[in-house]
């Protein structure tokens, strides 16, 4: 196997980073996209085990990254606890039915029917693993409480989730009850990808940018660190909440192995405040990747030297869908090219 993302995490050292990307597997890559046409709808592939497996090993056979990561979707958790979305396609995820009151919480399932459910996301995990029989090891996933409670409040993305944001003021004990049901079976759902076979999780708070400092410590890390802790002993788990500028010293306390930060952080400010306690992944703009080879090599390689050692390459966001393939490759090679050796 690749151990080199294992190793960072378990703080071994490395001749260089681990590069992945997020939204590695999609519309980026031709294989997924002709795969894709020949399936009724986005859901469809998601639930489909080997047809995810597939597009989930895609990358790693086109590009050479260091890890997999599940394909999947953050919102088929509230799918399963009954609340159900569509992915439109220029407009993204909308759910036909959201939370609008207290009451509305009472009729979300809860119990382990909604695992139960997931049990495809599971199927598809046994057989990445088998397929990919120990060449690089697998990312699962979820999102962060916070952000799923946007989608359920919300309906669909939003500038401001100033819906999800007047319910945490007028409706707090109703939030925090509905923010404890998620983190609750975000934990029994990460637990049983473990169980299955990932190697690692991460938990992608997209929308932790829209709170303060305050807000986002009562609305967003508590339920990150719930779910932190009720995760397998020795569990590897990387958060990465976006846009949370303000919070980095408590994202620092979280128990979770590595730390993602967007692009809006130069990498010096990162490691001053990060200061040797967690691991770092990311954070290239994403879009560096439609510049010129000599501009991505540049520019990662860059990065990198910043960076020194305990780093996982990535972006700062997740890949965009018409990033040039060959700038996605530019990336991955120069970071492949690099060795903390020659520093």
């Amino acid at each position: 196997m690749n151990h080199l993302l294992l190793d960072v995490l378990d703080g071994r050292p490395v001749p260089r980073p681990p590069v992945w990307l997020m939204r590695q597997a999609g519309r980026i890559l031709p294989q997924y996209r002709a795969l894709r046409s020949g399936m009724k709808d986005f859901k469809s592939l998601v639930k489909h085990p080997s047809k995810a497996a597939e597009v989930t090993i895609q990358p790693v056979d086109e590009l050479d990254v260091d890890a997999a990561i599940l394909f999947s979707d953050i919102l088929v958790v509230p799918e399963a606890m009954g609340l159900d979305y569509e992915m439109a396609r220029t407009v993204g995820p909308i759910f036909p039915k959201t939370i609008q009151q207290p009451d509305d919480i009472n009729r979300l399932d809860k119990g382990d029917e909604v695992i139960q459910r997931l049990d495809y996301v599971f199927s598809a995990i046994y057989e990445i693993k088998n397929r990919l029989n120990g060449r690089v090891p697998l990312i699962g996933f979820c999102g962060a409480p916070w952000t799923i409670f946007c989608y359920m409040l919300e309906g669909q993305g939003s500038k401001t989730f100033s819906t999800a944001r007047r319910f945490i003021y007028t409706q707090p004990e109703a939030a925090h009850q509905l923010l404890e049901i998620i983190a609750d079976i975000s934990a029994r759902y990460l637990t049983e990808q473990i169980k299955s076979g990932v190697d690692v999780v991460q938990i992608f708070d997209s929308w932790a940018g829209v709170l303060g400092h305050d807000m986002y410590m009562e609305f967003g890390i508590k339920y990150i660190r719930k779910i932190l802790l009720n995760l397998p002993a020795n569990s590897r788990s990387i958060v990465f909440a976006k846009g949370a500028h303000a919070s980095i010293e408590a994202l620092c306390d979280l128990p979770c192995t590595a730390l993602g930060f967007d692009w809006l952080f130069s990498a010096e400010h990162i490691k001053a405040q990060v200061n040797g306690r967690k691991v770092i992944q990311g954070n290239l703009d994403p879009a560096v990747l439609y510049g010129n080879p000599e501009l991505i090599r540049q520019r990662t390689l860059t990065l990198i030297s910043s960076f020194e050692k305990d780093h996982i390459l990535n972006l700062g966001h997740g890949v965009y869908p018409d990033t040039p393939l060959e700038g996605v490759r530019h990336f991955v090679d120069s970071a492949k090219s690099f060795r903390y050796e020659s520093m």
